[in-house]
């Protein structure tokens, strides 16, 4: 019997042990008390609690950690109630002042934040409200970590989710974003329409600019072309002149040497004075032939005239003594 009690006895001892061996996983620390008083803080690894004597007060987790606040109300300056809640990201630095700091920290910072945020948007109007966010953000997150540095926590951001301006203001929002957007789209399509206009002009000016260098080029050429056929016609009837004054200047050569050969012959010949006197009378009928308005007749052609006048004579007078004779003749027969 005694073996049995020795035996659930040791049984118990080894499990009362066992419980009193802890493990404290990555990322957390183990706030331990003892007799009620503060013991230790355990970080990661395997610890051992006196049985009776200690007992871990809280678990808590170093890991930052994301909480999302309701919706809280605020009025700005100008007297504008809306709704915006927030999202905090902190982290727990010091286990300890976190476990006996503050008695429920979370809810403790969502005061803390609504506190916060009703002050910061209380000077603010509302169009400044919603274009203030970073500032706002700045704001709170300074505030709220130089308030919770004593819980042993470090607020990291705080950032506006949603801000829910009433209905009202709203619409009016819509009706304002609606005449922007009008106008933006009246002022782009008056814009398009400008620039439409400018590079319609500009394209009727280079159209003009490229027309008139055609005219000019068009014109130049056609200039210089009618200076090369006027040129050319020069040339031609250069050439045609020369030709002429060329052929004339053969037909005289060879006239001359014709002339020139009749010599030749007529002195190889040894003509008489009779004969010399007859070639000059043909000079001189060359000479005589309608052009001259003055002659100087030398007195041998004289002379020689009046002997060819007095050999005609006489050839018409045996003419005309020869004609009766044939007339007598006739009716004898």
């Amino acid at each position: 019997m005694g073996f049995w009690v020795f035996i659930l006895i040791l049984v118990f001892i080894l499990l009362v042990l066992f419980t009193r061996i802890k493990i404290v996983p990555q990322s957390n620390v183990y706030v331990v008390e003892r007799l009620g008083k503060f013991y230790q803080a355990w970080e990661t690894g395997v610890h051992f609690l006196m049985p009776f004597l200690d007992r871990v007060a809280k678990r808590v987790s170093i890991k930052e950690q994301v909480v999302d606040f309701q919706p809280q109300p605020v009025i700005t300056k100008d007297n504008v109630t809306m709704q915006i809640d927030t999202v905090v990201f902190f982290q727990i630095t010091n286990p300890v002042q976190f476990a006996y700091g503050v008695e429920r920290p979370l809810a403790a910072i969502e005061n803390l934040t609504a506190t916060t945020l009703r002050n910061i948007i209380g000077e603010l109007e509302f169009d400044a409200t919603l274009n203030s966010r970073d500032l706002i953000n700045t704001k709170i997150t300074e505030t709220i970590d130089h308030a919770t540095d004593r819980w042993g926590i470090k607020v990291i951001r705080v950032e506006l989710k949603n801000i829910d301006p009433p209905m009202d203001i709203k619409n009016a929002m819509e009706k304002q974003m609606k005449a922007e957007r009008e106008k933006r789209e009246k002022i782009l399509r008056a814009e398009g329409e400008k620039e439409y206009q400018i590079k319609v002009a500009q394209g009727e000016q280079e159209a003009k600019i490229l027309r008139a260098k055609a005219d000019k080029e068009a014109a130049i050429l056609r200039a210089e072309a009618e200076k090369e056929a006027t040129i050319l016609r020069g040339e031609a009837i250069k050439e045609q002149k020369m030709r002429i004054a060329d052929g004339e200047a053969r037909s005289i050569e060879v006239v001359q040497q014709a002339l020139a050969d009749s010599l030749v012959q007529l002195n190889q010949a040894n003509p008489n004075q009779a004969v010399l006197q007859l070639k000059a009378l043909e000079a001189f009928q060359k000479a005589a032939d309608g052009k001259a308005t003055k002659i100087i007749i030398p007195s041998e052609i004289q002379g020689l005239a009046g002997l060819a006048a007095g050999l005609k004579g006489v050839i018409e007078q045996d003419t005309t003594e020869e004609l009766p004779a044939a007339n007598s003749t006739t009716p004898a027969k």
